[in-house]
């Protein structure tokens, strides 16, 4: 079981985004209010504490919503998760896995800082099948691996 530690939004794509502390999950849609919300397999991100924790052993000072994530989460380990795997978030929300990593395209600030960027490798990318609230320090937990 691991637990919620940031909800982070946008209002524009390409930029950190601002853990803004709780928000809500809509179907199909994504986290209310940020700018990568849409009908498409990767409406939510998620990447770990721990993976944010290797970045800061580099030298950079970074923190939840810098790696452009929606949920910072922590004591679960996302990249081992197989696409399909459901997570039940907060009280009443659903998401699939439908994506572990993606391409970086364009190099980040973060990759020209330290050469390296967590998120291309160790961010992972939901569908939200049921909606919800979702606040920091929700429990995330795999219902179906």
């Amino acid at each position: 079981m691991g637990k919620i530690v940031a909800v982070c939004t946008s209002p524009k794509k390409g930029m950190r985004k601002k853990n803004v502390g709780e928000g809500i999950l809509v179907v199909e849609h994504g986290l209310q209010g940020d700018a990568h919300v849409g009908d498409w397999h990767r409406q939510v991100s998620l990447l770990a504490m721990e993976s944010i924790e290797k970045m800061r052993r580099m030298g950079l000072k970074v923190g939840p919503g810098d790696f452009a994530e929606n949920l910072t989460t922590e004591g679960i380990d996302l990249v081992s998760l197989p696409v399909g795997t459901k997570l039940k978030i907060g009280e009443s929300a659903l998401g699939e896995v439908t994506q572990i990593g993606k391409e970086c395209h364009t190099r980040c600030a973060i990759y020209h800082q330290a050469g390296d960027c967590v998120m291309p490798k160790e961010g992972i990318f939901i569908r939200v099948l049921q909606g919800g609230p979702v606040k920091v320090g929700d429990s995330i937990d795999i219902v179906q691996a």
